[in-house]
C-alpha cells in the first residue's frame, strides 16, 4: 500500500519540475517534502511494522505530553532547508558539505566531464558513507554509484539512507538556483541556558540573582518556550530544532526546519517562508487513530477513501497551530499554542478534507471521561511526567488518569459551553463524591486532593475567564454595554469576596488585575466617572454607581487577600 501512496496526485511530474526550476520557493519545496516524508516516514513504517503505535488525537493537542517511551524500530530524522545558497564559512551551524554537478557547471569548472564527474560523484558518496553504518555502504554504492545524490529527484530514493543518519541533513539552493541536497550530519546549535534565562527575564518570571524565583518558575518558562515552537520538553533533537528555529527567525532567515521523533511518531515542521516573522508557522503530521465514538466522521472518511487502514481507523492528519503571546493577566497564562486548522489527507490523491474536527470533539471527551471513572478506559496517559498509566482498573489508576486528563484539557474546559461543563461536572461529582468511594479515597487522600485541586482550578478559572471577556465587554459570545459589563463584574467579584478562602491565589491576582484594568479605562473616566451627576443621563449615573461599587469590591478583596497572606506568613 505505501508504494502506491499519492500515486493519483495530479502533480506527479512536479518533483522533476521542482528540481529543474529556480522559480519554486519554500512553499513548493514543503509540498514535495510532505509527500516524500509521509510516504517513507509514516506510511512505510505503518505497513512494515507490526502493531505500529498510532497517535491518539489528544497527543496533538497542546499542551504536549512528554513521551517516556522511544520506539527504536521507527524512523527519526531532522532537517533544515534554506531559500538561498549555503555559504559554508558564514553559516551558524556545522555540517558536511555536498557539492552537486550544478555547482561546478555554473562556475565553468567542469571542463572535462568524462574525467571530473566521476570524481565529484565519488567524493559525495564517500562523505555520505563516512556518516553511515558500514553495513549500508555496499547498498548505497550499488544504488547510487553513478548518480549525483544532490539532485532533488533522487531525494525520495535516498530517504531510507537519510533516516539512518543520527544528525540532520540540509537542503538549499544550488548555484543554478534550484533546490538540492547540500549537506548532511548537521548539528543545530542549542544554547538552552541563555535562551531560557533571556526569555524568562523578558516575560517577568525571572529576575537578576533571584535564585528562588528562578527555581520556582524554571519549568513554566521552559515549557512555554518549547511549546511556542511546537514541542514538549523532550529529546535533544527536538530541543535543538526549536532553539535553532528561534535563532534563524531572529536573523530574518526564510527557512524550514523539520523533525520526526521516534517517541512522538509525528513530523513537526517549523516554517518561515517570509522574513522577519515573529514566530515560525508550526505544523504537525501524523498517522492518527480516529476515536470509535466519531461514527459519522468515520463513515464519511470510509466512503471517501481517506482511511489508511479501516480496521485500525487510521488517517493522515495535518494540524496547523497558532502561537499566543505570553500574557500574565490571561487566565490561561500557560497557553502557548492552540489548534488553528485540521486537515485529513487522502492517502492516494493527496486531497485534503478540512471540515472535520478530529481533535477537539466535545462528545468524545465526555465519553472518554465516562470510561475513565468507570474503569473502562484503555490508553496511554503520563502522570506528572513520571509514570505511564495504560489502564484504569483500580481507583488509584483512575485518579492518576483523571489528573492527567484534567491537566491536558484545562485550557479547553475553561472556554467550553455551560451545557457541556454541566455534564462534565455531573460525571466528576458522581465519582469523586460517591459515598461508596469514601473509604477508598481516604486511603488515597493525597491523590484524591490533587484531582480535586485540578477540578476546582478549572471551575474557578471559568469564572475568571468571564471577567476576562467582560473586560472587552463580551459575555458568552455577545457584546454588552458598559453598564451590563460592570454589573456582571460586580456580581462575580461579590461572590469571589465571600468565597476567597477557597480560591487559588494566582486566580485572585488575575481577577484583581482585570478589575484594575477596567477601573483604569480612559473612556469610563472621561464620559462617566469624572463628570458630575447632574449632567449625566440615568444610564450614565448607573454606570458611575456601578464603577464605585467595583472600586469597593476590588479594595475589599485586596484587603482580605493581604490579611490571608499575612496570616500564612506568620504561621
Amino acid at each position: 500500500m505505501w508504494q502506491e501512496a499519492f500515486s493519483e496526485r495530479t502533480d506527479c511530474d512536479w518533483n522533476d519540475a521542482l528540481a529543474a526550476s529556480s522559480h519554486h520557493g519554500l512553499e513548493e519545496l514543503k509540498t514535495f517534502l510532505d509527500w516524500t516524508h509521509i510516504k517513507h516516514c509514516l506510511l512505510r513504517p505503518f505497513f512494515e511494522t507490526e502493531n505500529y503505535p498510532l497517535v491518539e488525537p489528544r497527543e496533538l493537542l497542546p499542551s504536549f505530553e512528554v513521551d517516556l517511551h522511544e520506539y527504536k524500530e521507527l524512523p527519526g530524522f531532522s532537517m533544515v532547508a534554506f531559500d538561498r545558497p549555503l555559504q559554508s564559512f558564514r553559516e551558524v551551524f556545522q555540517y558536511d558539505v555536498l557539492h552537486g554537478l550544478a555547482d561546478w557547471r555554473t562556475e565553468d569548472l567542469l571542463r572535462a566531464p568524462c574525467v571530473l564527474e566521476p570524481a565529484l560523484l565519488k567524493a559525495n558518496l564517500q562523505t555520505f558513507q563516512s556518516r553511515l553504518s558500514k553495513r549500508l555502504h555496499e547498498k548505497l554504492l550499488k544504488q547510487f554509484g553513478e548518480s549525483d545524490i544532490c539532485n532533488l529527484p533522487l531525494y525520495s530514493e535516498l530517504m531510507p539512507f537519510l533516516l539512518q543518519l543520527e544528525r540532520a541533513h540540509v537542503l538549499a539552493r544550488n548555484a543554478e538556483g534550484s533546490f538540492s541536497l547540500c549537506g548532511i550530519w548537521a548539528s543545530f546549535p542549542s544554547d538552552l541556558d541563555t535562551e531560557l534565562k533571556r526569555f524568562g527575564m523578558k516575560i517577568g518570571k525571572f529576575s537578576h540573582s533571584d535564585n528562588l524565583r528562578y527555581e520556582c518558575n524554571r519549568l513554566f518558562v521552559y515549557q512555554f518556550l518549547m511549546e511556542t515552537y511546537g514541542f514538549p520538553m523532550a529529546s535533544e533533537r527536538r530541543t535543538s530544532a526549536a532553539l535553532f528555529s528561534r535563532r534563524l527567525s531572529r536573523m530574518g532567515e526564510a527557512y524550514l526546519v523539520r523533525v520526526l521523533g521516534q517517541s512522538d511518531r509525528t513530523i513537526t515542521t517549523l516554517f518561515s517562508p517570509r522574513r522577519n516573522q515573529r514566530w515560525p508557522k508550526v505544523e504537525k503530521i501524523a498517522l492518527v487513530e480516529v476515536p470509535p465514538e466519531q461514527k459519522d466522521a468515520l463513515e464519511l472518511l470510509r466512503d471517501l477513501g481517506f482511511l489508511v487502514d479501516e480496521k485500525r481507523r487510521a488517517i493522515i492528519l495535518r494540524v496547523t497551530y497558532k502561537q499566543h503571546k505570553y500574557d500574565p493577566k490571561n487566565v490561561r497564562e500557560d497557553r502557548a499554542l492552540s489548534v488553528h486548522r485540521q486537515e485529513i489527507i487522502h492517502p492516494r490523491s493527496g486531497r485534503v478534507l478540512d471540515h472535520l474536527n478530529v481533535l477537539k470533539d466535545a462528545g468524545s471527551m465526555l465519553l472518554t471521561l465516562n470510561d475513565i471513572v468507570r474503569g473502562e478506559y484503555h490508553g496511554r496517559h503520563t502522570y506528572k511526567r513520571q509514570e505511564v498509566i495504560t489502564e484504569t482498573g483500580t481507583h488509584e489508576q483512575r485518579l492518576k488518569v483523571l489528573h492527567s486528563w484534567l491537566s491536558k484539557h484545562q485550557h479547553r474546559l475553561i472556554e467550553y459551553s455551560d451545557d457541556f461543563f454541566a455534564r462534565l461536572t455531573k460525571i466528576l461529582d458522581i465519582y469523586l463524591m460517591a459515598p461508596a468511594n469514601f473509604e477508598i479515597f481516604s486511603n488515597l487522600e493525597q491523590l484524591h486532593q490533587e484531582v480535586w485541586a485540578k477540578y476546582s482550578a478549572v471551575q474557578q478559572a471559568r469564572k475568571i475567564k468571564i471577567l476576562e471577556d467582560l473586560r472587552s465587554r463580551q459575555y458568552k459570545g455577545r457584546a454588552v454595554s458598559y453598564r451590563d459589563a460592570l454589573r456582571l463584574m460586580c456580581d462575580i467579584l461579590g461572590q469571589l469576596k465571600f468565597e476567597l478562602v477557597n480560591y487559588f491565589d494566582e486566580l485572585v491576582e488575575k481577577a484583581l488585575a482585570i478589575g484594575t484594568d477596567v477601573l483604569n479605562d480612559a473612556y469610563l473616566h472621561r464620559n462617566y466617572v469624572e463628570r458630575k451627576d447632574d449632567v449625566l443621563t440615568e444610564y450614565g449615573r448607573e454606570v458611575k454607581k456601578l464603577y464605585g461599587r467595583l472600586v469597593g469590591l476590588r479594595d475589599d478583596i485586596r484587603s482580605i487577600r493581604k490579611t490571608r497572606q499575612g496570616s500564612r506568613d506568620a504561621t
